[in-house]
């Protein structure tokens, strides 16, 4: 095939030239002062992009490392957590915990909508001896194309007067969505490398809050490689447990230059911007009756991905394969639930208009060619929008 393919997964995103050069250089020694002052500026860094005072831990894993990671600096086995159920993802991250003997109270969810914090405010308040040691969200759900209103949660958990800790997970969101940790009164923020921050799958972050760090010291988990404790010594090599990921590094030291250039505020604003822009055509495709929001709450769809159920015998996997393998678009398809349902666009990360555009035109255009019913008019629709709002 010739030509770019335009990926539109929800992860991993497109990686820009500029953090590629970054990372493509020789190897060095990583115990020279040179690089050790590099990884010395990187957390500090990171700090300043989580919008936080407290501590920021890294690893050598994808996200569901950062997961695990959470889970053993936090709580100890026999603990208790309430986890609103929003999908896929919270799913796998609620019988992770379960594995490590803790217990993991639900609030069901139809994965048709983002968590309702009415529901976990009640949840709190019947929790009168307060076992439950932490609440944990997941703010953008991969899965559906939610996303959850983490100043309403954490008002919800005050409104309670509740001491749990507020554990959020932002692999989806982060550098997509407006998260300032410590203004919203999040306790601990779960990342990764791949998704809003542009980078290659391979590195995962925790960043703790004074209370995070707390529950910390008092945990009883077994941990090592993952310990928080463990990584703040002062040998700096701790600080990745072993031989840091040089590469990574370097690429995540221009990631941040270029967020700083660009300016956070601006960034989820453009993730706002065109995330509307991919919703206006959605909306006209499902005009034909052959597709349909999976989020049903309009507030409640994610400027990371938007996810689109397919109705009748309108065959998603059938319209991935065709925009991939013709018209050189890649998109995510239904997960678990989901599976075989749904499709996603993911629009996240290194992303622009003309980008945009390419990849939902050659969706268009799969729609048309495979005689899916569908609403004329997306692309103008989009256009229009995008030239009102320049």
């Amino acid at each position: 095939m010739t030509g770019r393919m335009f990926l539109q997964t929800p992860g991993p995103t497109n990686i820009p030239d500029d953090i590629l050069s970054a990372m493509h250089r020789p190897a060095e020694d990583f115990s020279t002062p040179e690089f050790i002052a590099t990884m010395t500026a990187m957390f500090s860094q990171l700090k300043d992009l989580f919008a936080t005072t407290g501590e920021v831990f890294a690893y050598i894993a994808n996200g569901h490392g950062a997961w695990e990671a959470s889970i053993v600096n936090l709580l100890s086995p026999g603990d208790r957590v309430l986890v609103p159920e929003t999908g896929r993802f919270s799913v796998v991250w609620r019988d992770m915990i379960k594995a490590f003997g803790i217990t993991a109270e639900e609030i069901p969810n139809d994965w048709r909508s983002a968590i309702d914090p009415q529901k976990v405010e009640d949840a709190l308040r019947r929790d009168t001896e307060r076992k439950i040691k932490a609440v944990l969200i997941v703010h953008v759900e991969t899965g559906t194309g939610s996303v959850t209103d983490l100043r309403a949660i954490r008002a919800a958990i005050d409104s309670a007067g509740h001491p749990a800790l507020l554990v959020v997970d932002a692999i989806a969101s982060f550098g997509c969505h407006g998260l300032k940790m410590d203004e919203m009164g999040v306790d601990c923020v779960i990342a990764a490398s791949q998704k809003g921050l542009m980078m290659p799958i391979g590195l995962s972050f925790t960043a703790a809050g004074p209370k995070a760090m707390e529950a910390s010291e008092k945990c009883t988990t077994n941990r090592e490689y993952w310990s928080w404790k463990s990584r703040m010594a002062l040998e700096m090599y701790r600080r990745f447990c072993g031989t840091a990921p040089m590469h990574m590094v370097w690429g995540l030291m221009r990631t941040m230059e270029k967020i700083r250039e660009e300016g956070i505020d601006n960034i989820v604003a453009r993730h706002a911007r065109l995330g509307e822009a991919a919703r206006r055509a959605v909306g006209v495709w499902a005009e034909g009756g052959a597709m349909e929001f999976n989020t049903i709450d309009p507030a409640a769809r994610s400027n990371s991905i938007t996810c689109i159920r397919t109705l009748g015998d309108t065959d998603p996997d059938a319209i991935r394969t065709i925009a991939r393998e013709k018209f050189n678009v890649s998109l995510g398809g239904g997960l678990a639930d989901l599976k075989g349902m749904a499709f996603r666009i993911g629009h996240m990360g290194e992303m622009n208009e003309p980008m945009l555009l390419g990849a939902l035109g050659g969706l268009d255009v799969t729609l048309k060619h495979m005689g899916v019913p569908h609403g004329d008019g997306a692309l103008d629709a989009v256009t229009k929008y995008l030239a009102e709002t320049a």
